[in-house]
């Protein structure tokens, strides 16, 4: 299986985004400064501590900022997943490696855990899907 990674676009994107919040961090530290004397170690310790923050977060949410995925999902419908718990009719299955919550369409809503499923549609953030075997004509 492919491991999913990001790309320097999406890195810089995420930069960018943080620095709105960053900034305003910043603003707060200096009117705490100006009313309290804050040393200035940990002036930029808080600052350091802000930072590393974003970087231990960023492994977690660097999906959200790369646009290209959203083109992904359109490529969804029609493929495969496994179901990892039963859809009665809602439920979570596994595609190519990300946990997705489905519910099942058509006569068969309760699926088993461990079928196979295939994927008829995207509904918000919820997948569509029948048992794979109930496609045959």
């Amino acid at each position: 299986m492919k491991k999913p990674t990001w790309s320097a676009k999406v890195v810089i994107r995420y930069a960018l985004f943080q620095i709105p919040g960053l900034a305003g961090f910043i603003v707060i530290l200096l009117l705490v400064q100006r009313w309290v004397n804050l040393p200035s170690w940990l002036f930029w310790g808080f600052i350091a501590l802000w930072l590393i923050k974003d970087a231990v977060l960023f492994p977690f949410v660097w999906r959200a900022y790369d646009r290209d995925r959203s083109k992904e999902l359109q490529t969804i419908v029609g493929g495969e997943g496994i179901v990892e718990e039963r859809l009665a009719p809602t439920g979570y299955i596994r595609v190519h490696g990300e946990l997705w919550q489905a519910e099942g369409v058509g006569a068969d809503v309760s699926i088993e855990r461990g079928e196979t499923v295939r994927i008829r549609g995207i509904k918000g953030l919820r997948l569509q899907v029948e048992r794979k075997n109930s496609l045959k004509v």
